[in-house]
């Protein structure tokens, strides 16, 4: 069943919730590029620069996910659509805490590496971050790997949870995409006026 993607009595989620949605979004997106930048760099004093920032960025990321966990925690969000089938709801309610667990794991396991490649997270140059381990450069290289791989893992989760939402605007024509979108007008994508 086609619905109008009018918004007027459609639920929506919280401007905090949006707003930190689509900050963390941009975060992770810019230090997801920054990561593929640096990663081939040869060794110079830019490059251990941009690895400082890439570890600013992380921590900040991490700090914007807890702070949205505690939000989503205590705000329930929108219902979704009562068309849409189980197996949807099932797949959606899966990825929602795949992508959390990552925007965990992803931060963690960087610091993790640092830690145990000997080499100190001071967060915007200013504070220092405990190591979680110690330094141990074999286990260093493994949990690059699996930096890596979790980075990898959340990119692919988050092309399809765009893909998802886009379907659900444009196939759908449901209320899934707007109401996480920042403007309460901003409910017309296709240029059609519907």
């Amino acid at each position: 069943m086609n619905r109008n993607l009018s918004t007027a009595s459609a639920p929506r989620y919280s401007g905090l919730a949006i707003g930190l949605h689509w900050l963390i979004a941009v975060a992770i997106l810019a230090t997801f590029a920054v990561g593929l930048y640096m990663h081939d760099l040869p060794l110079s004093p830019q490059k251990l620069r941009i690895y400082s920032w890439h570890k600013w960025a992380g921590v900040t990321v991490f700090l914007f996910v807890v702070l949205r966990l505690g939000w989503r925690l205590r705000h329930r969000p929108p219902e979704l659509p009562a068309a849409m089938p189980a197996w949807q709801r099932n797949i959606a309610t899966a990825t929602h805490v795949l992508l959390y667990l990552l925007m965990f794991a992803v931060p963690l396991s960087g610091w993790l590496m640092s830690s145990a490649k000997g080499f100190q997270t001071v967060w915007f140059g200013l504070l220092p971050l405990p190591d979680l381990l110690s330094k141990n450069v074999e286990l260093g290289k493994l949990l690059a790997e699996v930096h890596e791989l979790l980075n990898f893992t959340m990119a692919a989760l988050v092309i399809a949870h765009l893909g998802a939402a886009l379907k659900h605007h444009f196939i759908d024509r449901d209320d899934v995409l707007t109401r996480m979108l920042p403007a309460p007008g901003s409910t017309t994508l296709s240029g059609d006026g519907k």
